[in-house]
């Protein structure tokens, strides 16, 4: 009887040592280890292009086509709760679908996290539930095949403090999906405004992640030449030189954001599709819409961007795949062929 409990107490210590190496995971024939891979980790380097959908999206209604334009899909929204658990996908089938289809077509995927300001900050802060966080992203990643997680925290802050815990938060996160081979992203501000939220990303969070998503677009009075524009050439350029020149982001880690959507100046939006449907030109950047101007990115705007992100920076982002057009006339299209 003692041989068979000292058995067993070593079996569970050997179990226990492994037990951060093997993440156990279900498939169409019952659960399976998946073992952390061996050798070092290699950051893709190559330029990209990154579109974020709708996690729930139908999978009848996805635009299959566009698959082929894009490199990356970032699935929206995943949410964490207090304890650093994650709360359950709504349609969770939609987004396995939609994960196994985008695999079919060689695209990287990853979940993006975002969540309540206040909840994000209080997690970080707590080294306990900081740890669970890391600990239930990463088995998310693995447990569904994902390239990598995406940090939509968009609004860490110097005033509160989480400028230093969004950089605890993102090197421990980024330390373990590396030692799965999985990268890790953030989604970030233009950086055009100066105080707390332009440096609530610091150095250390910038040197910890693969690539930085700049967002772009939503910035009313920015062009001078077109105020009321939200999204235009101009703004991305400023963007470039924010993070490029101030925030020290390095050119291979800089991907321009771009918008698949049009904004009138009462920051009302409507879908680049649905703008062409009420009879916008795909070769221009406004049109209106009962008497008001929607102000969007037509394709030589997305073409002009996509060189600029190509000598500045090292890839695209687009909000949000469902919002392009389909056919001819899709921006994502349009960003493929200047960028192959």
């Amino acid at each position: 009887m003692k041989k068979l409990f000292l058995l067993f107490i070593t079996s569970v210590i050997v179990f226990s040592s492994c037990k951060k190496d093997v993440i156990w995971v279900t498939d169409d024939y019952g659960s399976k280890a998946v073992e952390k891979p061996t050798g070092e980790y290699i950051a893709d380097n190559s330029f990209k292009r990154v579109a974020y959908c709708y996690h729930n999206a139908a999978i009848a209604n996805f635009d299959t086509v566009k698959l082929a334009y894009i490199t990356h899909l970032h699935f929206a929204f995943l949410n964490p709760k207090e304890d650093g658990t994650l709360q359950t996908l709504t349609n969770h089938g939609n987004f396995d679908a939609l994960n196994k289809l985008a695999k079919e077509y060689n695209v990287k995927t990853a979940i993006s996290i975002q969540g309540n300001e206040l909840m994000f900050r209080t997690i970080a802060a707590n080294e306990q539930t900081r740890n669970k966080l890391v600990e239930s992203l990463v088995e998310f990643a693995v447990r569904y095949n994902l390239d990598g997680i995406d940090l939509d925290w968009e609004y860490p802050r110097a005033n509160f403090g989480s400028d230093v815990t969004f950089e605890v938060f993102a090197k421990d996160l980024s330390a373990e999906l590396h030692s799965w081979h999985k990268y890790l992203s953030i989604a970030v501000t233009p950086g055009l405004y100066a105080g707390p939220v332009k440096e609530g990303i610091t150095a250390g969070t910038i040197e910890a992640v693969d690539f930085v998503n700049l967002m772009a677009y939503d910035g009313f009075n920015i062009d001078p030449e077109n105020p009321d524009h939200h999204a235009t050439y101009y703004m991305a350029n400023r963007v470039f030189d924010v993070w490029l020149n101030e925030k020290g982001l390095p050119k291979e880690k800089a991907i321009l954001g771009m918008p698949l959507y049009g904004k009138n100046k009462d920051n009302v939006s409507l879908t680049y599709s649905a703008l062409l449907g009420s009879g916008a030109d795909p070769n221009e950047d406004e049109f209106d819409v009962q008497g008001i101007t929607y102000y969007y990115n037509g394709i030589p705007t997305i073409k002009s961007k996509i060189e600029l992100a190509k000598e500045r920076g090292n890839g695209v982002m687009f909000w949000e795949y469902g919002q392009d057009a389909r056919g001819g006339n899709a921006l994502l299209k349009a960003a493929h062929e200047v960028s192959k």
